[in-house]
C-alpha cells in the first residue's frame, strides 16, 4: 500500500477522529484502572503541514487551521486546539499531531499504548516520535493481524482502528477485529474509523460490525461534508463506536456538527445500531 497520512493531515476527519479520541481517553480514564490502548494504524505521530503532502492537497486549511481561527470553538473541540497548540511551540500552526502523540501525551502513570504501523519508513518516524515514553511500544506490523494478542489482562481497553481503506477489505477486516478483541474482553471499547463515500457501503459495514459484535452496543456518527452521490469521492467520515461511555451520543454530536458546521452542504448525524 502507498497510503501516507502526510497528505490529509489537519483534514475535517482528522478533526472528527480526534476530538472524539480525546474525549474518549478522558471518559476512559477511571481513578484507579489501568487503561490500555492499541493503536492499528498509527502512521508517523506528527505530520509538517509545511510539507509537500500537506501542500499539495491543502486540505488542513478547512481542517485543523480553519479550527484553530475560531474565535468560540466548541467546546469539545478544546481539546484538540489545546493538543495542537501544545505541538506547535512556537504559536504558528505547521505542525499536526495524529492519534500516536496524542495518546502518548495522555497517558497516566500505569496507562499503557501499543501502536502498530506496518510501513517501515513510517515506523521509523513513530519510533522516533515516541522513543523514550514510559508505557508506550510500538511494532512494525499488521495491526489487524495483531491488535487482539497484546491486550493486558485486567486492564480497560480502548481499540483505535484507523486503516487507510485502500483495500476493499479492510471493512472486513475492522469489523473481525472488533469482535476478536470484544471475544477476548467483553468490556473493551473499540473506536473505529471509517471514509463516508456511499450509503450501501457503509449500511454493509455496520450490518457486519453488528454481526462480528454479537449483541454489544454499536454508535455510529456521520460528519457529511456533501451529499453521499459520487462513490469515488470522500463526501464524509463516519466513527463506528463499540461499547462507549455514557454521554456518547450528545458528545459525537457536539463534534460532527462543529465540523460539518462550516460546510454548506454539511450535515452531522448520530445513531445507535441495531
Amino acid at each position: 500500500m502507498n497510503y501516507r497520512h502526510a497528505f490529509h493531515a489537519g483534514n475535517f476527519a482528522d478533526l472528527v477522529k480526534h476530538a472524539a479520541l480525546l474525549w474518549l481517553l478522558k471518559q476512559m480514564q477511571a481513578p484507579g484502572d489501568a487503561l490500555r490502548v492499541i493503536d492499528t494504524h498509527g502512521g508517523s505521530g506528527l505530520y509538517d503541514l509545511r510539507g509537500p503532502e500537506a501542500g499539495r492537497s491543502g486540505e488542513a486549511q478547512a481542517g485543523i487551521l480553519r479550527l484553530m481561527a475560531q474565535d468560540d470553538p466548541a467546546p469539545l473541540m478544546k481539546p484538540l486546539i489545546a493538543a495542537v497548540r501544545a505541538a506547535n511551540k512556537h504559536g504558528e500552526t505547521v505542525l499536526y499531531p495524529g492519534s500516536p502523540w496524542l495518546i502518548a501525551r495522555a497517558l497516566r502513570p500505569g496507562d499503557t499504548y501499543g501502536v502498530f504501523e506496518m510501513q517501515p519508513d513510517e515506523h521509523r518516524r513513530l519510533g522516533r516520535l515516541l522513543a523514550g515514553r514510559a508505557g508506550v511500544e510500538t511494532w512494525c506490523a499488521d495491526g489487524f493481524a495483531g491488535a487482539a494478542a497484546v491486550l493486558a489482562p485486567g486492564a480497560r481497553h480502548l481499540v483505535l482502528v484507523d486503516p487507510p481503506f485502500e483495500r476493499a477489505d479492510d471493512y472486513v477486516r475492522a469489523a473481525d477485529l472488533a469482535g476478536t478483541v470484544l471475544a477476548r474482553d467483553g468490556g473493551a471499547c473499540v473506536l473505529i474509523w471509517l471514509p463516508l463515500k456511499d450509503l450501501h457501503t457503509l449500511d454493509v459495514f455496520v450490518r457486519d460490525l453488528e454481526d462480528a459484535c454479537d449483541g454489544a452496543p454499536v454508535l455510529i456518527a456521520e460528519a457529511r461534508m456533501r451529499p453521499l452521490d459520487d462513490p469515488m469521492k470522500m463526501n464524509g467520515c463516519a466513527l463506528a463506536l463499540v461499547n462507549g461511555p455514557a454521554g456518547q451520543v450528545q458528545a459525537l454530536e457536539e463534534i460532527c456538527q462543529a465540523v460539518t458546521a462550516p460546510s454548506p452542504a454539511g450535515k452531522a448525524q448520530v445513531w445507535m445500531a441495531g
